[in-house]
């Protein structure tokens, strides 16, 4: 690592000295005086102050002023970020990144210097431009926050309109939502009317609107954005550590996303709209910040509004603005220090009070089913609660497995058919969803219902009266199977699509069954010693605190997340005594999801993809050495420093299919010189053929290489060229040089480095590649696919002998079972025949079933010791012959 530090330093040093001012022929003196030096010992930092210079150098008469050479430095660096606008589907270098970061700052101070007149040692107009400069984050962040809490409130007011047009409309005013409708009414609502009197034609008008909704959100998200599909957690998960995914945050995709978004929720699919709004969120941050220069091609700075954004998110999809920061901290960002902590609270703060502002469900409440709990909980009710844990553990891993399942079925089969797919899962849901009380209405809504507590006139369609418990029981249980289907088929079709709501409405229909159940038993035995602690004229048990717990079950469950959900659930209730529940029952799902492959659905749907990134939530143990996985150099393609014709170089481009090139001395020794990526090489071929004219037999050059010897030229003609504009407009040019494109101190390490090393230093680091060299030697490298490859590799082999092991256990504990019932059915024959046939010491059965999982082969020869050979007479027995 100490060789890259030197690099760093040397190129923000040589870059100062340049802008500082100064003649090309005092760069020529500087660099002729470093060349000496280079030639009694060459090294890597010599050949990057030699490539530095040549890329600084922006003055072409030393007139020492600041102002110009800081306008041509940052000309150079502009030019270098322009090349370096990373390609669809690569990775991005977050050490080049920020060095590249470090260099504009400097080049920018020194360009800004002689911009504004000053009046003592700093002018007014230039520190109120520093102060702007400095205050763009959190401009950025109020504008994104607002934004994004202005289209949470019209996605709100629209989905809940599109949903209940499906029932029945207003005659007062059409636009307005059954609830806004019938605000005010007391008993019953004459201003809301189905859509006719005739139940099989309102079940058809039903159908009709959700496959409608279906097909118009699938064509729109078909015909100008396909990446408005899905919920788009795990691919922003990707996108902030680094993988490059262009239009997958643009404008149209922000566009579409929240057009399509009502119309799917709308249709009854169950799919729900939390999970989208951190895509829309994350969308509206990425547009947003394109208008600062700040943020316009850095990358790093655009990851923490990025970051900030999926907070705000989360935030206004369940009014929870620190859950939502929890959530960007736990399950989204790779890179979360405290500034972007900061950011991401402030940006959720705007959000929701802007949501709050526009109180879209006029009653003041960011979501839908916000509840308020007034009632402690007894002690007696954790062992309901334990079983709420076990169902959300267990759910997680049912839906994930076969939900998996179901995408590698559609992938496979249904990529051409994303429209019909969508209209048909609309149709059946529609079919099956209506006659349920449950899964008619939006999800939503549903859970508002489920979580009320039954007293003060809120009960829905006698979900609360005694004497249709158990019709509700039966209800609440085909909800919650046939939910869980919908959930598994449809989430992943081609319309926005969340998990969060339908996995939360799964589980409040089971914690709901369950807190039913536990209040019949209760009433049926209210005197028992387990309800002592219930007061005598207070209801004891309150079903919806088991609907609302079994919802964080469930979410905790199928996205495997903890500390988050327990704050989401805390702020949507604010009820401090159901803290403690809460934390109880997602301690359990956890522990059960545990025993399950690791991962929640965002993270497994990011290996199914086969998107490059490694989770920062796991830890490795593979005890192998980076040697191990590696490409070796022998399998790469490198470029030699000198010698290489410019047509060469080109064909070699063109046959190959990597992203980048080591750079050594020459290939046979491999000493490492430096890297060049394949766009920055493919830009300076380009521009060597269309701007320099180079000839086809040019030879190109990779590094300064002050162990040349010099020609005997004018000192002007020894300075490398600063960019192809410099180097003379003529036919036929002989020598090309690309030594400002290579990267002289690449990240390598010992070919003996851990692997669990290197992935720490792809995780905290976010270099694209790792070479692997000893003693100056290239041996190697290592990129985050070769990583994952490897891991892959390894669990399946881990999978593979587990199985083994628990296979061989099974055969014991079943050997050892047939050894009871053999005894067992001897032990019969012997007392029907009353002694007169034996078929073994039947007097050994109490220890054939305490070592019922013994080993078979291990007591081979106690076995054989038991079975007659048939000539033996017992006194009583029947005498046999020989056999």
């Amino acid at each position: 690592m100490q060789p890259q530090t030197r690099g760093l330093s040397t190129y923000i040093l040589d870059a100062q000295r340049s802008l500082n001012g100064g003649s090309r022929e005092a760069a020529f003196n500087v660099m002729s005086s470093q060349g000496l030096q280079h030639r009694v010992r060459p090294s890597f930092s010599s050949h990057a102050s030699g490539r530095r210079y040549s890329a600084l150098l922006g003055v072409e008469n030393g007139d020492g002023n600041a102002r110009a050479a800081g306008a041509a430095a940052e000309r150079n660096i502009d030019e270098l970020e322009e090349i370096k606008r990373y390609e669809d589907f690569t990775t991005i270098d977050w050490v080049q990144d920020a060095a590249r970061e470090q260099l504009r700052r400097r080049a920018r101070r020194k360009a800004n210097n002689g911009k504004f007149p000053r009046r003592g040692r700093w002018g007014v107009r230039q520190k109120l431009w520093e102060m702007y400069d400095a205050g763009q984050a959190w401009i950025v962040v109020t504008l994104v926050g607002a934004a994004i809490g202005l289209n949470a409130a019209f996605l709100n007011i629209v989905t809940e309109w599109l949903s209940d047009i499906k029932m029945g409309h207003c005659t007062t005013a059409f636009y307005l939502n059954e609830k806004f409708c019938c605000w005010g009414a007391e008993e019953g609502c004459q201003e809301w009317v189905e859509w006719t009197g005739f139940l099989p034609l309102n079940y058809l008008l039903y159908f009709i609107f959700s496959i409608l909704f279906a097909f118009t959100s699938a064509s729109l998200v078909k015909a100008f954005a396909p990446y408005a599909a899905g919920s788009g957690i795990s691919e922003i998960k990707c996108i902030i550590a680094g993988f490059v995914m262009k239009g997958f945050l643009s404008f149209w995709t922000l566009l579409i996303k929240s057009i399509a978004l009502p119309l799917a929720i709308a249709s009854g699919l169950s799919v729900g709209k939390e999970g989208p709004s951190v895509h829309y969120a994350v969308c509206t941050g990425n547009v947003i910040s394109r208008f600062f220069t700040k943020y316009k091609r850095n990358a790093s700075k655009v990851r923490e509004i990025l970051s900030a954004c999926a907070a705000a998110g989360v935030a206004v999809a369940f009014g929870s603005p620190i859950g939502g920061v929890l959530f960007s901290l736990e399950e989204m960002s790779s890179y979360f220090p405290l500034k972007t902590m900061w950011r991401s609270y402030f940006c959720a703060l705007v959000a929701t009070a802007v949501l709050a502002g526009m109180n879209p469900f006029r009653t003041g409440q960011l979501v839908m089913f916000q509840v308020h709990y007034d009632r402690s909980w007894h002690f007696f009710e954790l062992i309901p609660f334990i079983m709420i844990g076990i169902f959300g553990g267990l759910y997680g891993a049912f839906v994930i497995r076969w939900n998996l399942r179901a995408q590698a079925f559609r992938k496979k089969y249904l990529t051409k058919f994303a429209v019909p797919e969508a209209v048909l899962l609309a149709g059946v849901t529609a079919i099956i969803c209506y006659p349920n009380m449950f899964l008619r209405i939006d999800m939503t809504e549903n859970m508002e219902i489920l979580f009320r507590e039954c007293e003060g006139g809120l009960d829905y369609d006698g979900l609360c009266e005694k004497e249709n418990r158990w019709t509700m029981v039966a209800s609440l249980g085909f909800a919650t199977l046939m939910r869980t289907f919908l959930v598994i088929i449809s989430y992943g079709c081609k319309v926005p699509a969340g998990i969060f709501v339908p996995s939360m409405a799964i589980g409040a229909s089971f914690g709901r069954l369950i807190g039913i159940f536990v209040q019949a038993v209760h009433e049926s035995m209210p005197d028992s010693k387990l309800f002592a602690a219930c007061e005598p004229d207070v209801p004891c048990i309150t079903p919806g605190t088991f609907a609302f717990l079994g919802a964080a079950a469930a979410l905790s469950g199928i996205m495997h997340i903890t500390v988050s959900v327990v704050v989401i659930m805390f702020e949507l209730t604010g009820a401090l005594t159901y803290i403690l529940p809460t934390m109880i029952v997602v301690g359990v799902t956890k522990i059960v999801s545990s025993y399950f492959p690791p991962g929640g659905i965002a993270d497994r749907m990011i290996y199914f993809n086969g998107f490059p990134f490694l989770d920062t939530k796991e830890e490795h143990a593979f005890h192998v050495s980076v040697s191990e996985t590696m490409t070796p150099a022998a399998n790469l393609t490198l470029l030699p420093a000198h010698g290489i014709s410019l047509s060469a170089l080109t064909k070699l481009l063109d046959g190959s299919h990597y992203s980048g090139f080591p750079v050594v001395s020459d290939p046979i020794s491999r000493t490492l010189l430096g890297f060049i990526g394949r766009t920055e090489l493919t830009y300076a071929i380009d521009k060597a053929k269309n701007e320099q004219r180079a000839a086809k037999n040019a030879k190109c050059i990779f590094t300064s290489d002050s162990n040349a010897p010099l020609p005997l030229q004018t000192p002007s003609a020894l300075v490398p060229p600063v960019t192809f504009d410099d180097i003379e407009s003529e036919n036929g040019q002989q020598t090309v040089d690309f030594s400002r494109f290579v990267d002289p101190t690449p990240l390598a390490v010992h070919p003996r480095q851990p692997l669990e090393t290197v992935m720490e230093l792809f995780k905290k680091m976010g270099p694209r590649v790792v070479l692997v060299e000893h003693k100056g030697r290239l041996v190697g490298l290592v990129t985050v696919k070769d990583c994952l490859k490897y891991q892959f590799q390894a669990e399946a082999q881990e999978r593979e002998e587990e199985g083994e092991r628990r296979n061989a256990r099974f055969e014991k504990k079943l050997w050892g079972w047939f050894q009871v019932g053999g005894a067992y059915v001897v032990e019969c024959m012997g007392k029907l025949s009353k002694g007169r046939i034996r078929l073994g010491n039947c007097e050994d059965r109490e220890g054939l079933i305490a070592g019922a999982s013994a080993d078979p082969r291990d007591e081979r020869e106690g076995i054989q010791s038991r079975i007659l050979d048939g000539t033996e007479d017992d006194g009583d027995g029947v005498e046999m012959d020989d056999r």
